[in-house]
């Protein structure tokens, strides 16, 4: 057993006897009991590594561990020392809410991500002792000798030391969407990748086709699914665009925040105010400026996101990845099962020298009622009640038969199987022999460069024709280029009645030619044509034929018949430089290993892209990890890909992406609202402060009124923000540029000039009431500001539309938020036991309606600005992103 190690790498080098010998085994006995047993000491249970599990505290830490979460928490402490205990108690409250949000919705997409693995353990008939036994595929131990029967899960990785017509699907390994052909012949090449090894079945692939036994050679984490597994985990992943806007807005705003305030702190000393009231005063700035509700509206828009896509098929494992589908600039996807259906359908027929897309179409050619027989009877598709069992291309080609009313069942029962010669990889053909009116007839169906070698002549439209091979050659090879597989079908008459079959494949009539494809899902197209139309680019990564890869490429709209197509092979000659260079040129990848999806994952990425990656295979899941969002397929994907990914879809649909998409946009469109509207009002309220003095005017606020304000203007409007509905046009611009500010297309322009505005009107009022006492005056000032930032909330909804257009019911959320927070306002300044906890005092009605018409000011000059949006006039924005009003 020690030198099994230094084997592994080239057990299909290696011939039947000799691994046997290796694996110190026996063919005829297996291992024996004791031998199990020291082996599983040794080796371990045939189980891959699950990662560790969350548990729920651990979710709920993790959400404080964001910078802007650390700079809220500071914020809470400083308002606790210098006495303001509600303010703390609100900020505490409205993290502690952000992070029970954050871990439920995690906590509650690990549970059902975990209801997606099978709950039964598959069985395994093994030889054990000179029996043969059924026991569970964890059990299996190198040097086990294990029965493989059609319809199995091979559960480790075998050297085969027998097959007869065995075939296996291996597409969730390999991504090729053709079965496999298995034999027991020693390969003498090297460095052969998985797909290439014909001798070796894997663990995760299923046998199509035949039977046959093998002996395993590897178990659990050392099989290549388990080496695969163990590369995904040295993946690290990546921040997602809003993490990262997010870091680096709450790196600017703390600096910013610390500058303004010791400049008014400094202002206001210089002005002989006093010490204690200044520093009161640039304490409170300091943290209203905060905007302490930004993590909830996150939290929540991305809940209520996650939400609405798992109404929609869509598991979303990572709150931050249902913001990040809405700024991928690319979307590398796997092509079988993804953007393909994962099974063979026939496509075309070629008979007697005319080509048709059903066999009935052709039903008065002679050729074509003879290849309606062949492929319904030299056929292994069993049915077993509804269902059908088989290998995936001959399910294609009985269907087909089926469809144009050739049926197995039927046709048997006058012509029963009398003899049969199955498929192998040296003939490349497959032959049954029938009872015929005439005498026998055998049917023949297998490669067209095999089956033409053996054709005399050809079934024309009534009777036979003279045969052109290489005409014949020339068409298969014209399919073949364009992705098909393509299969010849012919058969040969026996005057008197036969038993077996000796020669007959050497004097064939050519029926004609079959032409299959795993065909595209009917979706795919709109959903490909979709992301382009937002202006991002699909990219298809496939383990599969060059030839099909592009063929599906082409019919799905990815690239144009003249796109060039790399293949793994010709990435590994490639410099880092030159495959730099040819990254961003190239849409369809072919042949390639997980390494090589990793490596143009990251390609991608150094080139500033931000990158989506699509697949359900274990051959996808490293990508899917380096990726900044993994998305796995719920129903055919494997557990591997869905432990790797950020979002699972439950419908396998492809589809489903342009929804998450488009909600992706909608969540960062209204935290963009959220956060124009916040620090427009931090804006409004510093600039109030800081001009006031120079203006030869008192301090207007005191800090009660600053951190009032903060609090019920942050608050309800801004979680209201979460509700809007997506902007009209969104699926029509380009993505965001991943390292784009947030505070980009005239945000900050924005944030200064109506901040400004705000600052001008709640000054003016000051002057204007500055005769009277106090009070009376910051009740003035305090209710315009107020008031001002109500007017704004209802005005940002939309950065194109106008308010008139949207509808003040559109959004009935933000509408019952500006109400309540009137409600509070007025509540502060009329009812008595608040005006001395305030510092306010009742204004007269024409006061109140003064203070309503000044601040109303503000809905009408951002209208203005919408409309010189719209009408391009300023911030130059794409024409695509301003949709009329």
């Amino acid at each position: 057993m020690n030198r099994m190690k230094s084997a592994e790498a080239t057990w299909y080098q290696t011939s039947a006897e000799a691994v046997i010998t290796r694996l110190e085994s026996d063919r005829q006995q297996g291992l024996n009991n004791q031998e199990v047993e020291q082996r599983q000491a040794q080796y371990g249970k045939n189980r891959l590594r699950k990662g560790k599990r969350k548990s729920l505290a651990y979710l709920v830490l993790h959400q404080f561990s964001d910078f802007m979460i650390l700079v809220l928490m500071a914020a809470a402490i400083i308002s606790g020392v210098i006495g303001d205990i509600e303010d703390t108690i609100a900020i505490l409250f409205i993290l502690l809410l952000n992070g029970l949000i954050g871990a439920v919705q995690a906590y509650r997409a690990e549970r059902a991500l975990e209801a997606l693995r099978a709950m039964d353990t598959p069985q395994v008939s093994v030889l054990r002792d000179g029996k043969k036994r059924l026991i569970p595929a964890v059990e299996l131990v190198p040097g086990d000798i294990v029965s493989l029967q059609e319809g199995n899960l091979v559960a480790a990785d075998m050297r085969l030391l027998k097959a007869v017509g065995l075939e296996s699907d291996e597409s969730t390994l390999t991504g090729e969407s053709q079965t496999a052909h298995k034999s027991t012949e020693t390969i003498e090449a090297s460095d052969l990748p998985p797909g290439d090894r014909n001798n070796m079945v894997f663990r995760g692939s299923h046998i199509t086709r035949g039977r046959g036994t093998g002996i395993v050679t590897a178990i659990g984490m050392q099989t290549e699914i388990g080496q695969i597994a163990n590369l995904r985990s040295v993946q690290k992943g990546v921040q997602t665009p809003l993490q990262v806007r997010m870091a680096r807005f709450g790196r600017l705003l703390a600096i910013a925040i610390l500058l303004i305030c010791s400049l008014i702190f400094i202002t206001g000393l210089l002005q002989g105010q006093p010490l204690i009231l200044m520093l009161l005063t640039a304490i409170s700035l300091a943290v209203a400026a905060i905007p302490e509700a930004l993590p909830a509206v996150i939290t929540i828009s991305l809940a209520l996101g996650a939400r609405r896509l798992s109404r929609n098929n869509s598991l979303v494992r990572n709150l931050p990845a249902v913001e990040t589908l809405g700024s991928v600039t690319y979307i590398c996807s796997d092509k079988t099962g993804t953007l393909t259906q994962n099974r063979m359908s026939v496509e075309t027929f070629v008979i007697a020298g005319r080509s048709f897309s059903r066999l009935d179409q052709a039903a008065d050619l002679l050729a074509a009622q003879q290849m309606g027989k062949a492929l319904a009877l030299c056929n292994d598709v069993s049915r077993r009640g509804r269902e059908l069992h088989g290998e995936p291309t001959e399910l294609a080609l009985y269907q087909a038969a089926e469809a144009a009313g050739y049926q197995k069942q039927v046709l048997e029962q006058r012509s029963p199987r009398q003899a049969e010669i199955p498929f192998d990889s040296k003939r490349k053909l497959m032959m049954t022999l029938h009872p015929d009116a005439e005498g026998s007839i055998a049917y023949v169906k297998g490669a067209p460069e095999v089956v033409l070698t053996r054709c005399l002549d050809q079934c024309g439209t009534h009777g036979p024709e003279a045969l052109d091979s290489g005409h014949w050659l020339h068409q298969a090879e014209a399919l073949a280029n364009r992705g098909y597989r393509v299969i010849a079908v012919a058969q040969h008459r026996f005057a008197g009645s036969v038993e077996q079959l000796t020669d007959a494949d050497q004097a064939l009539t050519l029926l004609g030619l079959v032409a299959l494809i795993d065909p595209p899902r009917p979706e795919a197209e709109g959903a490909v044509s979709d992301c382009r139309g937002a202006g991002i680019t699909p990219v298809m990564i496939t383990g599969d034929h060059p030839g099909t890869a592009k063929a599906i490429a082409v019919r799905l709209g990815i690239v144009d018949e003249q796109a060039p197509v790399l293949t793994g092979q010709e990435i590994e000659q490639l410099t880092e430089s030159e495959f730099q260079h040819r990254v961003r040129a190239v849409r369809v990848y072919a042949r390639v290993s997980p390494t090589q999806k990793i490596r143009i994952v990251q390609a991608l990425q150094q080139q500033g892209e931000f990158v989506a990656m699509t697949g359900d295979g274990v051959n996808d899941a490293p990508a899917l990890k380096q990726a900044g969002i993994g998305v796995a397929m719920g129903k055919k994907g494997t557990d591997v890909a869905r432990q790797a990914a950020d979002m699972v879809l439950l419908d396998d649909n492809f589809a489903t992406i342009v929804q998450a998409v488009r909600e992706g946009r909608r969540i960062f469109d209204n935290i963009r609202k959220f956060i124009k509207y916040t620090m427009t009002s931090n804006s409004g309220e510093i600039w109030t402060l800081f001009l006031a003095p120079f203006l030869g005017l008192p301090v207007p606020l005191l800090p009660i009124h600053i951190l009032w304000i903060n609090l019920v203007t942050d608050g309800l409007p801004g979680l209201a923000f979460t509700f809007e509905k997506e902007e009209p046009g969104s699926m029509l611009r380009p993505p965001r540029p991943p390292r784009e500010s947030i505070f980009s297309h005239g945000m900050w322009q924005h944030i200064l000039w109506v901040g400004l505005f705000i600052g001008a009107i709640s000054i003016a009022s000051q002057a204007w009431a500055i005769g009277q006492d106090n009070v009376y005056w910051q009740t003035i000032v305090f209710t315009v500001l107020t008031f001002s930032q109500l007017f704004h909330a209802l005005a940002v909804r939309s950065e194109h539309r106008s308010i008139f257009s949207l509808g003040v019911f559109s959004n009935t959320a933000m509408l019952g938020a500006v109400i309540l927070t009137f409600g509070l306002q007025m509540a502060v300044i009329y009812i008595p036991g608040l005006n001395p906890l305030f510092n306010t005092q009742p204004l007269p009605l024409s006061d109140l309606f003064i203070c309503i018409g000044l601040s109303s000011l503000t809905l009408f000059v951002v209208e203005c600005e919408k409309l010189l949006v719209r009408r391009r006039l300023i911030y130059n924005r794409p024409p695509n992103q301003v949709p009329e009003a």
